[in-house]
């Protein structure tokens, strides 16, 4: 039997361009037969919904409002509920998986991590990063910004994007040898395509989850099929240019473009 699992997703609560509560999703998910799901709330360096003047412990209670309003409801109905967040850099962003509200609210340091800091900390922390939808193209983005180092695997798959920017994402990580998962990036329940991962043992908690990406254990990918296919029409312009972020996290032109010969 496999377990179905959203990776990616918003709530009105948490993040300012959401839509649904974390009740409502966590119902249409439930209909829809998903095992569970993990909220990824913007966090602050991205369309959080939560005002950054408040006291930072104030915060953190407003940015769990979300996933504490999906978990009361999955608890009710049978659908597993976890937390996680997404975090932005230059357009770069990264879900984050495995950290709680008493670790956030001791750590305000947190919101001026670098991404080194964001990894070698959720490392400590017994977490994991993983870089959401790689390829994307979006206004609030300068250039497209890789960054193998700074992650343990990345989004290959995200039912917000254009159908090009996966099939980038998909021979990029087979390129580099990346875990890879993917989600949705849910705001609205109901939504037009649902993705996800689908994972042999069912989760009781985010660490296993944290462990599976972390041991490299077999994940599937709750995609269709031909998501990955490349469409000989498509004709990548400059916007599509592959920058990397280097060690020691300067933007630097890429030598691969991730396109189809």
């Amino acid at each position: 039997m496999a377990y179905i699992y959203e990776t990616h997703m918003h709530t009105c609560q948490g993040s300012a361009c959401g839509v649904s509560t974390g009740k409502e999703h966590a119902l249409w998910y439930r209909d829809m037969g998903y095992t569970g799901i993990i909220m990824t709330d913007h966090f602050f360096h991205g369309n959080t919904a939560v005002d950054r003047r408040l006291p930072w412990e104030e915060r953190i209670d407003l940015f769990f409002r979300g996933y504490e309003d999906a978990r009361e409801e999955g608890d009710k109905i049978g659908l597993d509920v976890f937390f996680a967040y997404e975090q932005n850099f230059a357009g770069d962003e990264y879900l984050v998986y495995g950290l709680d509200k008493a670790y956030m609210k001791a750590h305000p340091e947190m919101e001026h991590w670098t991404r080194r800091q964001q990894l070698e900390e959720v490392h400590r922390a017994g977490g994991c990063v993983i870089q959401a939808h790689p390829f994307r193209i979006r206004g609030y983005m300068d250039k497209i910004r890789l960054a193998p180092s700074f992650c343990d695997g990345i989004e290959a798959a995200n039912a917000g994007n254009d159908p090009i920017d996966d099939a980038r994402a998909i021979r990029y990580g087979r390129e580099l040898g990346f875990l890879m998962t993917a989600g949705s990036d849910n705001h609205h329940s109901p939504a037009k395509a649902a993705y996800g991962v689908t994972l042999e043992k069912r989760l009781t908690c985010i660490d296993d989850y944290v462990r599976i990406i972390l041991n490299r254990e077999s994940i599937g990918l709750a995609v269709p099929e031909e998501r990955f296919a490349w469409d000989s029409a498509w004709q990548p312009d400059e916007r599509h240019t592959a920058w990397m972020v280097n060690d020691r996290e300067e933007t630097v032109p890429s030598e691969r473009k991730w396109f189809e010969a």
